[in-house]
């Protein structure tokens, strides 16, 4: 053990040996990942031993008896052994025998459960996933008290031995679904994944250079437990607050739980809101951009629409100055301390975007729709999508610029063809829309009122297709 987990030399590795009934018997945890007082309670019953039993030929039995906690088990192999210190076990070896006893008292060190930030709602659970994926899956355990919910434990790393969870309902999640993802996941060769799910996500999905999200990534329990329930399978990985969905499709990077806190009109007014955001973020830049190169593309009533003053510099170089700004805005928000943000927004919004416009680098227009297509990115739920987005958008400029209005409809032509063709383990990204299904695709566009939600998403391939009874 002095060579395995550095007993003696690391201070956080906890080693005590104590005799009972003239048997050594041993001691080993990592003190960061249990609680101190456990370990004490465990200590003083085994030393009292010495004065309330006499009988050494069944030391074995009368330890085990002795070890009061609801986890006990044992374990025949050293690898096993330090794997199971270094998650937050504690072991207990007793001189003589072949095994080792393990008492499950984990206690990582983390947050509380607070609402997350990127999924905010004005009405709803303020709780949230957290670091520790024992907390997390009592909060999906907690909103789905099911026996046939299960947590399937895996572990990836061969130096970190990171937790990694697989949830799923065994009579809805699709058998070949679950196999597919564990098979995956059981594959992963590599020392350890310190970014915990972007890595596991990069293994399990073949994205190459897609920037488009294949998985979903949520930090809200109710919309983990929902997912659940259409079919999804969820991947928890340890040290991260971001649970992972799969499948998904474009449709699913669109919702938010918002749409479900309020009346079905409110949420699917909300919703085509948010589809025109969307659809403001890629394609707005491009398609200003075509009627300035060409305005002879417009009809009469929309002539006004174009630079009144061009500037100093051309339109294009105009947008993508106004473009790389708003990342630069964007990622110094991400980097600025919260007490500085609100300035940093107003020197932003008032002294920069005026100046560039006073001293002509930028024309009003430009700011105005590179504006909306801002806010539009930021409307889109998923950071993921959203960042994506801009890629396409800023794609679709240059070829614009370059070749006009062939650029744009080629460019526009082959955006449409990728993101028909991308799968999300093995499912079609623009399901329901493409392959069609009316009635999926109904509830995509519209917030089906809860009571006449009765089916589940067929693109899962749920083994039990209704949410509950249909009347006849």
């Amino acid at each position: 053990m002095k060579e395995r987990i550095g007993v003696g030399s690391s201070f956080d590795v906890g080693f005590r040996e104590i005799v009972l009934l003239k048997t050594e018997v041993q001691l080993y945890y990592v003190t960061g990942l249990v609680d101190s007082v456990i370990i004490q309670d465990l200590l003083e019953e085994l030393v009292n031993l010495n004065e309330k039993e006499s009988e050494r030929k069944k030391i074995t039995q009368i330890i085990k008896n002795r070890l009061l906690h609801q986890q006990v088990s044992e374990t025949k192999t050293l690898d096993e052994a330090v794997d199971q210190i270094l998650s937050g076990l504690i072991i207990v070896f007793i001189n003589g025998e072949r095994f080792a006893y393990t008492i499950d008292v984990r206690n990582y060190p983390g947050r509380t459960p607070q609402e997350p930030d990127t999924e905010r709602v004005i009405r709803g659970s303020r709780d949230g996933f957290t670091e520790n994926i024992i907390e997390n899956t009592a909060l999906t355990r907690r909103r789905i008290r099911d026996e046939r919910l299960r947590n399937e434990m895996l572990k990836v790393g061969e130096r970190s031995k990171t937790d990694v969870c697989v949830s799923y309902i065994k009579d809805i999640a699709d058998d070949g679904l679950v196999k597919l993802i564990k098979e995956k996941i059981e594959k992963i060769s590599i020392d350890g994944i310190t970014m915990a799910e972007k890595s596991l996500e990069e293994y399990i999905v073949e994205r190459k250079w897609n920037p488009y999200p294949l998985v979903r990534f949520t930090e809200r329990p109710d919309v983990a437990a929902n997912h659940l329930l259409e079919g999804h399978v969820l991947i928890i990985v340890d040290t991260s607050p971001s649970v992972i969905i799969v499948p998904t499709t474009f449709f699913h990077h669109a919702q938010h739980a918002e749409e479900h806190r309020q009346a079905p009109l409110i949420g699917t007014f909300i919703r085509w809101l948010r589809f025109l955001a969307i659809f403001l973020s890629i394609f707005l830049l491009p398609t200003w951009l075509l009627f300035v190169l060409d305005p002879t593309l417009l009809p009469k009533e929309l002539y006004f629409i174009g630079p009144n003053e061009e500037g100093n510099i051309p339109i294009i170089f105009q947008l993508m100055l106004g473009v790389i700004g708003i990342e630069f805005l964007r990622m110094a928000a991400i980097h600025t301390p919260t007490a500085l943000s609100t300035a940093m927004g107003l020197i932003a919004a008032v002294l920069i975007g005026q100046i560039a416009i006073d001293v002509g680098l930028l024309s009003p227009e430009v700011i105005l729709y590179i504006s909306i297509s801002a806010i539009g990115t930021y409307v889109t739920p998923s950071y993921e999508l959203s960042v994506a987005n801009k890629v396409a958008t800023v794609v679709l400029l240059i070829l614009t610029a370059l070749f006009g209005i062939y650029g744009y409809v080629i460019g526009t032509t082959l955006f449409i063809l990728f993101i028909i063709s991308l799968r999300s383990m093995r499912t079609p990204y623009l399901w329901p829309l493409l392959p069609f299904n009316s009635k999926a695709l109904l509830s995509a566009i519209f917030r089906i009122p809860t009571p006449f939600a009765n089916t589940r998403p067929s693109i899962v391939h749920p083994k039990n297709i209704y949410r509950q009874p249909v009347n006849k």
